[in-house]
């Protein structure tokens, strides 16, 4: 995690656009954080969206080895049954499968190596970050996500000094694809505060 943290902090300098508003959905949310942790001043807030602070962090060491497991075992199939063993735990039961097509394709055009090195990253821990965390942070997290379940944010929200925990009613892990109005929303307005409040764009 450390070396796509790394990368992360790169591409936003090379960008001029430190300090910025970082935003990690599920694997995103781990990320940030260890480019907080690395990078001080990288991040005028953070936002997790249905992430994790690593799923040994968020999950515990048992929970996280299997889903390691899993995920490691997933990365061996071919592409249409990758896909169908990872997408019906990202969205709700009641998803719009049309609205959700683009998504499900780009799982199937998955790398099985990326993807292992993404799980592996995914398993570090990074709880000892929550309580570093000085910014504005909001963890958005959705009542039908069986990956993040809500517990997950509860937890974070519990230790991230003055962060905001919102629950998104109907949509499951991947909700900026299934309920973008919503996501967006939550969004503008965390931002808009933390903007004034801080005074960074």
């Amino acid at each position: 995690m450390n070396d796509y943290a790394d990368c992360l902090a790169a591409f936003v300098r090379a960008l001029q656009l430190e300090p910025a508003a970082l935003v990690g959905l599920s694997f995103g949310g781990a990320l940030i954080l260890a480019a907080f942790h690395r990078h001080r001043g990288l991040a005028s807030s953070l936002t997790l969206v249905s992430g994790y602070a690593g799923w040994v962090g968020s999950l515990g060491r048992a929970d996280a080895q299997q889903r390691l497991a899993r995920s490691l075992e997933a990365s061996k199939l071919p592409p249409d049954e990758f896909a169908a063993s990872m997408v019906p735990s990202m969205f709700s039961p009641s998803v719009d499968h049309e609205a959700v097509a683009d998504f499900v394709d780009s799982v199937r055009a998955f790398r099985p190596s990326g993807f292992r090195t993404m799980a592996r990253a995914s398993f570090e821990d990074q709880s000892h970050v929550l309580s570093e965390v000085d910014v504005p942070t909001l963890l958005l997290y959705a009542d039908h996500d069986g990956r993040a379940p809500v517990a997950v944010g509860e937890a974070m929200n519990a230790v991230v000094p003055g962060s905001q925990l919102v629950v998104l009613r109907g949509p499951g892990h991947v909700s900026s694809v299934e309920a973008p109005d919503e996501v967006t929303r939550e969004l503008r307005r965390f931002l808009r505060a933390a903007k004034s409040v801080g005074g960074e764009g």
